[in-house]
């Protein structure tokens, strides 16, 4: 009875916080599949289109140094609301960009003001779930963020089709509305201040046992948030810092290693299927259901299936849970990853039947739940208590090389042709894994030698009252 209160529980209050996931992911995946009659209709090439994309990847993972440190300083509540207004303001103004530079702004202020959808709806996870149950959340969070952008493609177009391309901004638009509403009126503060003894904050009497009518609960600002010490500074410097320890820059690279594929996927989708296979540009869209379906199938074996085997391990291992656990569930990703690059690019070279290229369009989109979560659970497994910033370093090395790989793939494919460009994209997938292959004893040896410098950034943020 008292586990299945505690899962209602965090179910209740990590809905809200997922519907945000949920809203903003699809107003970041709108336009992928309708960039060409964007490029018709405001004359912008297909390059500058996609290197607008390219550069909404790297405001979404550089903005969180923005975005994150008042999230901790203040509360979460406000760094929802907030962004996804200013979300719902950015789709409303893309319909009215007509130069390159103009949209070049937009998609970066996109980028920006989304930026919490990478990096604070993971730390509302670890707000209100245990260490054993993280995975399964994390693979909630993932489904979401992953699914939305398999679910757009497939009703974007039909959109566009029946009201025009701005209308697929637009019910992005409404779609934000609907979600700030939920979230202003539904739901509440997961910030929770741990004190110790260290803190210099002293603890009003007041906030020690106090119930709270709906009201205080709604607030956007709670009284202790804003009596702490102002600590935005370091909070907006360690992150940077953290990417000189080696168990904090692997989870980064290992999430990015894999999501510029599917980043690689969405941008020669029109290409491969519209131009190889003859797809009618609806048609392309429809070819998302391939990717849609094998999301929801990525979670359960690394959420539910790896909180289960990181317990099992555990057992294992006198009852200790070790973070290098979950880094075994890499192993499925990165042999699907390889596959499925050649069945996609090399396939569509050679001709083969368009299922070949459909299958590994869900496979791709299935490893990146995989990584998603394990990436994001490794690193807050070890760096707890200060995974609130910790997990700004993991996020800006994905978007950062996603951003790289968006800016040049379409040179990339032009020059080189698809069999040559996806096998030269297989080679680097193989270096990418060769990376892993140091093996959950060397990561974890890497981990305890940074013990030391760990607990020096855990001292200094339990004394300003921001530990988790």
């Amino acid at each position: 009875m008292g586990t299945y209160l505690c899962l209602s529980l965090a179910i209740h209050y990590l809905w809200e916080y997922l519907l945000y996931k949920l809203m903003v992911g699809i107003a970041s995946a709108a336009i992928c599949n309708v960039l060409e009659p964007i490029s018709e209709e405001t004359g912008l090439t297909l390059n500058v289109l996609n290197q607008g994309t390219g550069y909404t990847l790297l405001s979404f993972g550089w903005g969180c140094l923005i975005w994150q440190p008042p999230a901790l300083q203040f509360g979460k509540r406000p760094m929802y609301l907030l962004p996804i207004l200013a979300t719902l303001a950015t789709q409303v103004w893309t319909p009215h960009t007509k130069t390159n530079g103009q949209w070049i702004a937009n998609k970066i202020m996109q980028g920006f003001v989304g930026a919490p959808i990478e990096s604070m709806c993971e730390i509302s996870v670890t707000d209100i779930s245990f260490t054993h149950e993280r995975g399964t959340y994390i693979g909630l969070y993932a489904l979401l963020l992953a699914g939305s952008n398999s679910f757009v493609p497939i009703i974007a177009r039909f959109i566009n089709d029946s009201q025009g391309w701005q209308w697929v901004l637009y019910w992005c638009a409404i779609f934000c509305d609907i979600g700030f509403v939920v979230l202003f009126f539904f739901t509440e503060e997961t910030h929770y201040v741990r004190h110790t003894q260290s803190q210099s904050t002293p603890i009003p009497p007041t906030q020690k046992r106090q119930l709270k009518t709906y009201a205080n609960k709604i607030k956007l600002f709670q009284k202790y948030d804003l009596q702490k010490l102002n600590q935005l500074k370091g909070m907006m410097n360690r992150p940077l810092i953290f990417l000189t320890f080696p168990v904090s820059f692997y989870p980064g690279f290992s999430y990015g290693s894999k999501l510029v594929w599917f980043n690689v996927l969405n941008t020669t989708a029109s290409l491969i299927l519209g131009g190889t296979y003859n797809f009618a540009p609806n048609m392309v869209g429809v070819a998302y259901v391939s990717p849609l379906v094998d999301v929801a199938i990525g979670p359960a074996c690394t959420g539910w299936l790896g909180d289960w085997f990181v317990i099992r391990k555990a057992r294992k291992n006198n009852g200790i849970i070790e973070s290098e656990h979950r880094l075994w569930l890499f192993t499925p990703s990165r042999l699907l990853i390889l596959g499925g690059l050649i069945l996609w690019g090399v396939g569509a070279a050679q001709d083969i039947h368009w299922l070949g290229p459909g299958f590994p369009m869900g496979v791709i989109a299935m490893t990146n739940t995989f990584i998603i979560q394990l990436s994001i659970a490794y690193c807050i497994g070890y760096y707890r208590a200060i995974s609130g910033e910790a997990i700004i370093t993991v996020i800006l090395v994905p978007n950062t090389m996603s951003f790289a790989i968006g800016y040049g793939i379409t040179p990339w494919v032009t020059d080189m042709g698809l069999q040559n460009c996806f096998i030269t994209a297989r080679f680097v997938v193989v270096l990418q894994v060769c990376t892993a292959l140091f093996g959950a004893q060397v990561w974890e040896g890497l981990r305890r030698k940074s013990l030391a410098r760990y607990s020096k950034f855990v001292e200094e943020m339990a004394r300003a009252g921001i530990v988790h």
